[in-house]
């Protein structure tokens, strides 16, 4: 919450501007409130404010903030109706180092582990873009129940998620 864009007058704001939006058009409009915060009292403070304006969805920097603070954040949502998209800000420095980084694929597990209803999972081709197959392959991880060793996927061993939610990739970018 920077000194010229104070969360709570942003959420009202955009919350203000969508119930506008949607009487003068009829059409169901939304908007990702990002409840990112320096804390997890005040991330799920912004939450309720989000749920209190009648916004069905908030966002969230799963690795800016921290895995146990979001999964407190994923819990608190699912208790509380409200769905979690999942902003994966920072990866690039952790994805993209070829030579000693960490591949998306095991941070689209991790965040399976840790909760949410959708994420930014990047496409074949745009700013979020990588190898065809491999891009599959952890889409697949992402939001299949159980999937089959695929090397050519970047899949490298069976993976059997049980009754692990799965996670709704999202094209962005």
């Amino acid at each position: 919450s920077q000194p010229f864009m104070r969360w709570r007058d942003r959420f009202c704001f955009v919350a203000e501007a969508i119930f506008k939006s949607q009487s003068e058009s009829g059409e169901i409009k939304g908007h990702y409130l990002n409840a990112t915060a320096p804390n997890v009292d005040e991330m799920l403070k912004r939450a309720a404010c989000a749920k209190d304006l009648g916004m069905p969805i908030i966002m969230h920097d799963y690795l800016t903030a921290g895995f146990t603070a979001n999964t407190t954040l994923a819990e608190y949502c699912r208790d509380q109706g409200l769905l979690l998209h999942i902003h994966r800000a920072m990866h690039a420095v952790i994805d993209r180092q070829k030579n000693h980084g960490i591949h998306f694929r095991v941070l689209a597990k991790a965040l399976r582990l840790s909760g949410g209803d959708h994420l930014h999972s990047g496409t074949v081709v745009g700013k979020l873009e990588g190898e065809r197959e491999v891009t599959l392959g952890f889409v697949d991880i992402m939001r299949d129940a159980y999937i089959e060793k695929d090397r050519s996927r970047g899949v490298y061993f069976t993976q059997d998620w049980a009754s692990l939610p799965g996670v709704m990739p999202v094209a962005s970018g």
